[in-house]
């Protein structure tokens, strides 16, 4: 590993601390789901425990990838590999889409890993951001400065991570429209997709939008089943093939029990029943939040289009991952610090989850912003 090396250092924080204390308020998925709540049918029960734990075909199991496809308007199973992941789908794609030099956009504030991916694997990076006072809408001035001529891939989160924000029609359009003026391919993480808190809508893919794009999603967020480690990429036919050949040496492939369990999932019987399920979470956590802030004149909320978080600025004189760590160790709480998401002075909020949880997370939270005054 070089000296320049530049660490993950939102997903080391989590995996550092997120089982070592009582109240988690760092994730950004809803409640996950148990076995009994996923599999409620006898026949489905019977089939997965008499599942022999081979391995599955290495791009994903066809039935699975069928259920995928099937969620895309003009994709089939051949548009479609399965992997362990959406953080697995970023880095395949970049590996196939990009080399070493090539310049890549990357939308912030953002799930970092592109952020770090770029400057790890010698790509050259350039952002573009959402503003704050103007509802995180995108600031179109600074996606025509990140694009250049040589721009080879853009990268957006929609809906949003951390802000939980839906981007509109004329926003799609614009990164569409810049990312085809260069060629540049465009990857779309989806996976807040289905976690809408306004609408029962589910938020359109960019698939299609035009046809150099790539759509990635998982189990882990809407679908509340992150232990399952699956997600995919729908591209078109022939870079799919290509991003399988890269599998080949990152991973092989997912795990048997794990296709089975999300083509049981993302089956038309249960997928709406699992969406229905994670609105409620997201919809009625959210209003705990809410009721938190206005109880305050320390913090200022946005309130999110969807996904089980929220973007919260606070109004203290003290770095947002210096407060976080002072949340663990005083209070066993735990909540995204935003400076590893570019932003200090923000705090990504989880509120998907029981609420009594998420009540007293914030309680520990707002009782330590009190002390650091």
């Amino acid at each position: 590993m070089t000296t320049d090396f530049v660490p993950f250092q939102l997903e080391r924080l989590l995996s550092t601390w997120e089982r070592q204390i009582e109240y988690n308020l760092s994730e950004s998925g809803v409640h996950p789901m148990t076995m009994r709540e996923l599999v409620q049918d006898a026949a489905q029960i019977e089939a997965l425990v008499d599942t022999e734990l081979n391995y599955p075909q290495a791009n994903g199991d066809p039935l699975l990838r069928e259920r995928i496809a099937a969620l895309y308007k003009g994709a089939t199973a051949d548009n479609v590999l399965v992997t362990v992941g959406a953080i697995q789908a970023n880095f395949t794609s970049l590996l196939t889409l990009t080399d070493p030099g090539d310049d890549i956009a990357v939308m912030q504030p953002n799930y970092q890993q592109f952020w770090g991916l770029a400057q790890n694997l010698g790509r050259r990076l350039s952002t573009f951001g959402l503003k704050r006072e103007r509802g995180w809408a995108l600031d179109r001035d600074e996606l025509a400065t990140a694009m250049k001529p040589s721009t080879k891939l853009v990268t957006v989160v929609n809906p949003n991570n951390p802000t939980g924000r839906i981007m509109p029609a004329d926003e799609r359009e614009a990164i569409v429209t810049a990312a085809a003026q260069v060629g540049a391919w465009l990857l779309a993480d989806e996976v807040y997709a289905g976690a809408e808190r306004l609408t029962d809508e589910f938020t359109p893919s960019m698939y299609g939008d035009y046809d150099k794009v790539l759509a990635v999603n998982s189990m882990s967020k809407a679908y509340g089943l992150p232990g399952l480690r699956i997600g995919w990429v729908v591209g078109p036919a022939d870079v799919i093939e290509q991003m399988w050949a890269w599998q080949d040496y990152i991973t092989i492939c997912t795990t048997m029990l794990g296709n089975r369990l999300a083509a049981v999932a993302l089956s038309p019987e249960v997928r709406p029943r699992i969406l229905a399920r994670t609105r409620r979470y997201v919809r009625r956590g959210f209003e705990n939040v809410e009721r938190w802030a206005a109880a305050r004149t320390d913090v200022e909320i946005m309130p999110p289009d969807a996904a089980a978080i929220c973007f919260v600025k606070y109004r203290r004189k003290i770095n947002s991952t210096e407060l976080v760590m002072r949340l663990i160790r005083e209070k066993s709480a735990f909540v995204a610090p935003g400076d590893l998401f570019g932003l200090d002075g923000y705090l990504r909020i989880s509120f998907g989850l029981p609420d009594d949880y998420v009540n007293e997370g914030l309680r520990r939270l707002g009782e330590l912003l009190d002390e650091v005054g």
